[in-house]
């Protein structure tokens, strides 16, 4: 059985737009990755809400929201993976981190950095790493303080994860290509999308797999 871990955030977690709400398993996209790899596969679900790439929140929980304090306990507990589909970002467009989309990227970079000199992978290896993009920000609502300036940069960080991914070797998916932000939050994702992501992110894990074991 091959094992997945995809890390993020709310977005992975299943944030229902406008609400506190969690969507149900198989409607989250690594529920609907779960269901279509198929029972071969293991699909481990590591979402947390406000979770940031490398940095403690003040506000939102401190340490606790901080991607890489958990990244390689996380990466411990589930050995050993074949894969781990890292989807960070949104959070780090908070107004006020005060990053450009150049410093988000970097930051996802110093994430997959810690993945591919673990040894948490299968044989004492590292696991392979799926580098996702997030979505740009749609229309912001009772966000928009919270993320002012953050909808124009989160135009700009696709090019930034391209190139990152590139120099580290890892596997790359844009999802502003794919899902759209919800209208209700400008954040968060209709079901729909979280599906269409699942559809994009499980014919793409399929062939990053099949190369590793050839």
């Amino acid at each position: 059985m091959k094992t997945i871990l995809c890390y993020g955030d709310s977005n992975t977690w299943g944030y229902i737009p406008g609400s506190a709400a969690r969507y149900l398993r198989d409607q989250r996209w690594p529920g609907v990755l779960q269901k279509l790899l198929g029972p071969s596969m293991h699909v481990i679900e590591e979402g947390l809400n406000a979770r940031t790439t490398v940095l403690d929140d003040p506000i939102r929980g401190g340490a606790v929201k901080n991607g890489l304090t958990y990244l390689r306990p996380c990466l411990e507990s589930h050995a050993p993976l074949d894969l781990v589909v890292l989807m960070l970002g949104t959070n780090d467009l908070k107004h006020r981190f005060g990053f450009s989309a150049y410093d988000i990227a970097a930051n996802v970079a110093a994430l997959v950095g810690v993945i591919q000199q673990s040894e948490f992978g299968i044989d004492g290896k590292a696991p392979a790493v799926l580098m996702i993009a997030p979505p740009h920000l749609g229309k912001l609502s009772a966000l928009a303080e919270l993320f002012a300036g953050g909808t124009e940069k989160s135009r700009e960080l696709a090019p930034h994860y391209r190139a990152f991914a590139a120099q580290l070797g890892c596997h790359f998916l844009d999802a502003a290509a794919i899902v759209e932000s919800s209208p209700l939050d400008g954040v968060h994702w209709a079901a729909d999308q979280h599906a269409r992501l699942g559809n994009a992110v499980a014919e793409l894990v399929g062939a990053i797999l099949r190369d590793r074991s050839v």
